[in-house]
């Protein structure tokens, strides 16, 4: 009942037409946005929310996770909480993504910049197993097959650095692989209760 309550307060927030957020966005509504995407997580995690300058802590973390509106790309929507694994190593990644942007610093730049630091490992791919919640009904997504935007349903995603459909096979009920090859993979699954709204 206490889950069910927390959802239906932050979805309140929400404006339903909502499909991008910027450093104009309300406070509120990122914040409300940001703790949709874990409701079992969600009430004590780190909430961060986009300000001029980058990413801002509005709350510390009680329980290791952080809660927080991601952008692969600036038009993108992505709610996202992440685990303590997470927190200590895809986080502040997505830190330095949003603060060079707001620097004015060029996407294709940015993205260098952050394997250049995967390399020379002032970032680090996740250690350990883990999940990054995305339940979000207010998910936003780059498809790169269509190359574009889409509305993608609620699901969890799991730690696979590096990971490829090589080593997971593809094609029916294989996993989604987001940013497969790359320090930061995640394998995607979509619970059975979510994958209807898609």
């Amino acid at each position: 009942m206490l889950v069910l309550a927390l959802v239906t307060s932050l979805a309140q927030a929400i404006p339903a037409d909502i499909s991008r957020v910027d450093a104009a966005t309300p406070v509120a509504v990122q914040i409300a946005l940001a703790e949709s995407a874990g409701p079992p997580v969600a009430r004590d995690a780190a909430v961060y929310v986009l300000g001029p300058a980058g990413y801002v802590r509005i709350r510390e973390s009680k329980n290791g996770f952080t809660c927080l509106v991601s952008r692969e790309h600036v038009d993108t929507l992505e709610p996202e909480c992440f685990d303590a694994e997470g927190s200590r190593t895809t986080v502040p990644a997505r830190m330095f993504l949003e603060a060079e942007r707001a620097r004015g610093v060029a996407e294709d730049a940015i993205q260098r910049a952050i394997a250049d630091r995967y390399r020379t490992g002032e970032f680090r791919a996740p250690q350990k197993p883990g999940i990054v919640y995305m339940l979000s009904s207010y998910n936003y997504v780059f498809d790169p097959g269509q190359k574009r935007v889409v509305h993608f349903p609620g699901h969890l995603m799991f730690y696979a650095p590096y990971a490829t459909a090589k080593e997971i096979g593809e094609g029916p009920g294989a996993p989604y692989i987001v940013a497969p090859g790359t320090p930061h993979a995640l394998l995607v699954v979509v619970p059975a209760g979510h994958a209807e709204h898609r």
